[in-house]
C-alpha cells in the first residue's frame, strides 16, 4: 500500500491525519531501509509511526501522540522507558569511555550478578543480541556432544541465523527458508509444539545434540507449552546424552528474577538470554555449565586437548552495556519487579476477556506471566472469552494474524493512545499504572467498535 493510497477505511485515514509526520518520516526511510523499517516487526500499512521519546510506560510519537506501550523495547524493558537508576548508570558509563578493546570491571558485575539469579549458569559469555546467544549455545553443543543435529519446535522463535529461520512463521516442513543452505536446514529437526513422544523418538537416534526451546511457549506463550512438557524433556535429554537449552531471550528475568527456570523448577544445560539482561541496551548471553562452557576456555582447551571455540565480538560485554544491564538486575533481583508485572498482566487478561464477552466480540486474551496474547479466532470458532483454554485450538490458529486484521487493531488502539504489539498483543512492564490499566481498556472498547464498522475486514 502506497503511504497516500485513497482508502475506505476510516481507521486509516484518521490515523493518518493523527500522524502527518510519521508519514513523512517512513516516505524518506522508504529511500534508506528496504520498506522503510530496521526489523520486520515494525512493518505496518500504510506506515508505522515513528517514536523518538519514551518515559516509564508511556512512548511519544514524532506527531506529539502518547501511547501506553505495550511493545516493551520488544521485551527488553520490563523497567520501562528510562528508569532513573539505568539512566544514570549509563550516562556515567559513557563519560567513561564506550569501547576500551580491554576487560573491565563492570563485564565482571555483570556477569557475577547473571551468576547469581540464574540457576543454571556457573559460567557466561556475552553476546551483542539474543541471536548471537542461540548461535553459540548450538555451537557450544556440538563441540560437547560431538552431534550434528539440532532439535526444534515449530512456532518457536530462536533468532534469525540459518538454523533458526525455518518453521517459525513458515516452512513448517523444514525446508529451507530464502538464502539458507539445504545441507544447514537437514540438521535441524522440527517437530510440533509440546510433542513430547515426537522429541524422545528423535533422540533415539543418538545423533541429536541439543534441544531448545523457550520455556514458556513459542513467543512467550503465544504457542504455551503444556504441563510436563520441561520435566519430560529434561528427563529424555539427560537419558540420552543431549543437552536442553533454554531459549530465554524474552522470558529472563522477566517470568521471575530467575527466569522461567526458577519458576519451573527445571534446570537447563544452557541457557540463551537477552533484551532484559542488557538493560534495555544491545546485548544477550549465554551461560551454563562449567564443563560445556570451558569449550571456550584457552586454558581448559590445551589441558584437555580439544578444539576451542573461537568467539570474537566487539561489543561483547560493552562497558555501557554492562553498566545498564547491572542496574537492571540489581533492580529486578531486589524484588518487586516481576511481581507487579505479571500481575498487572493477569488483571489485563482477565479485564478483556470481561470486554469480548460483554461485547460479543469472538476474540480471547490468554497467557501467562507479564504477556498477554488476543486470539483473534480466524475460524470463527464458538468461543467463551472468560473461559478459553489455549490447548483447545491447533497451534496454527493461535499464531494466525491476518496482517490487514492486526495493523487495523494496532491502528485503532493507536488512536486512542494504546501501542500493541503485532502479536497481536504486549509485554507489560513495572511501570504499568491503574491509569495505564484503565486507558487501556477504554482504548480496547472503542477499537472493537471501529474495527465492526470498517468495510473490507
Amino acid at each position: 500500500m502506497a503511504l497516500d493510497a485513497p482508502t475506505n477505511s476510516t481507521i486509516i485515514a484518521d490515523f493518518r491525519d493523527r500522524t502527518r509526520r510519521s508519514a513523512a518520516q517512513a516516505e524518506k526511510a522508504r529511500t534508506v531501509f528496504p520498506s522503510g523499517i530496521t526489523h520486520d516487526a515494525r512493518h505496518m500499512l500504510p506506515y508505522p509511526v515513528t517514536v523518538d521519546q519514551g518515559k516509564a510506560s508511556r512512548k511519544w510519537d514524532i506527531d506529539g501522540n502518547e501511547y501506553v506501550d505495550y511493545f516493551g523495547g520488544h521485551g527488553a524493558l520490563i523497567l520501562g522507558h528510562c528508569h532513573p537508576r539505568v539512566t544514570a548508570a549509563i550516562k556515567e558509563a559513557v563519560d567513561d569511555g564506550t569501547q576500551f578493546a580491554a576487560s573491565t570491571t563492570r563485564e565482571c558485575t555483570w556477569g557475577q550478578a547473571v551468576i547469581d539469579m540464574v540457576p543454571s549458569v556457573e559460567r557466561v559469555r556475552f553476546t551483542a543480541s539474543g541471536t548471537e546467544a542461540t548461535l553459540l549455545a548450538l555451537r557450544l553443543a556440538r563441540a560437547y556432544t560431538g552431534r550434528t543435529k539440532l532439535l526444534r519446535f515449530a512456532s518457536y522463535f530462536h533468532g534469525w541465523h540459518d538454523h533458526m529461520t525455518s518453521g517459525y512463521a513458515n516452512h513448517f516442513d523444514g525446508s529451507p527458508t530464502a538464502g539458507v543452505l539445504p545441507s544447514i536446514a537437514a540438521d535441524v529437526i522440527l517437530i510440533a509444539p509440546n510433542d513430547v513422544e515426537g522429541a524422545r523418538a528423535a533422540l533415539a537416534s543418538g545423533d541429536v545434540a541439543a534441544v531448545i526451546i523457550e520455556p514458556t511457549g513459542a513467543s512467550f506463550g503465544r504457542v504455551p507449552v503444556a504441563d510436563g512438557v520441561l520435566e519430560a524433556l529434561r528427563e529424555a535429554t539427560t537419558a540420552t546424552g543431549t543437552l536442553l537449552v533454554f531459549d530465554e531471550v524474552i522470558s529472563g528475568f522477566r517470568v521471575a528474577p530467575g527466569g522461567a527456570q526458577e519458576a519451573s523448577g527445571v534446570i537447563p544445560d544452557l541457557t540463551t538470554m537477552a533484551k532484559i539482561v542488557a538493560g534495555g541496551l544491545p546485548g544477550g548471553a549465554v551461560g551454563g555449565r562449567a564443563d560445556i562452557m570451558e569449550r571456550i576456555d584457552f586454558e581448559a582447551a590445551a589441558e584437555k586437548g580439544f578444539e576451542k571455540i573461537a568467539h570474537p565480538g566487539t561489543f561483547n560485554a560493552n562497558p555501557v552495556t554492562a553498566a545498564a544491564g547491572i542496574a537492571a538486575l540489581d533492580i529486578i533481583a531486589k524484588g518487586g519487579v516481576c511481581e507487579h508485572a505479571n500481575a498487572y498482566a493477569a488483571e489485563l487478561r482477565e479485564r478483556l476477556n470481561r470486554l469480548f464477552a460483554a461485547t460479543g466480540v469472538p476474540y480471547a486474551a490468554y497467557g501467562t506471566y507479564s504477556g498477554f496474547h488476543i486470539f483473534l479466532n480466524v475460524e470463527k470458532r464458538s468461543i467463551d472469552p472468560t473461559a478459553f483454554d489455549p490447548f483447545t485450538v491447533p497451534w496454527k490458529e493461535l499464531k494466525a494474524a491476518p496482517s490487514t486484521l492486526v495493523d487495523r487493531l494496532r491502528m485503532a488502539m493507536m488512536l486512542n493512545g494504546v501501542d500493541l504489539s503485532g502479536w497481536p498483543g504486549g509485554l507489560v512492564s513495572a511501570a504499568h499504572t491503574d491509569a495505564d490499566m484503565a486507558l487501556t481498556m477504554t482504548a480496547f472498547e472503542a477499537a472493537l467498535q471501529r474495527l465492526k464498522d470498517e468495510p473490507d475486514l
